[in-house]
C-alpha cells in the first residue's frame, strides 16, 4: 500500500485556516490540515486544473 503525500498549501498563513492537498495517480485530493482524519475532497486532474483557473482568474470566492 503506497501513502499519500500531503503537501500544504503555499498560502497557508499558520493562522488554522490551511488546507492539504496531494495527487496520488488519477486523482488530486484535498483535506483540511486542522482535520487530517476528516474528509478528503477528490478532484480527477481535468476538474482540479478547471478549478485552479477559476481561483486565478477570481471567478471562484
Amino acid at each position: 500500500m503506497s501513502m499519500i503525500m500531503w503537501k500544504k498549501s503555499t498560502r497557508s498563513n499558520g493562522g488554522g485556516n490551511c488546507v492539504e492537498v496531494a495527487m496520488p495517480p488519477q486523482a488530486v485530493m484535498v483535506r483540511d490540515s486542522k482535520d487530517p482524519h476528516g474528509p478528503k475532497l477528490s478532484f480527477t486532474a481535468r476538474r482540479w486544473a478547471e478549478f485552479v483557473r477559476g481561483l486565478k482568474a477570481g471567478n471562484i470566492h
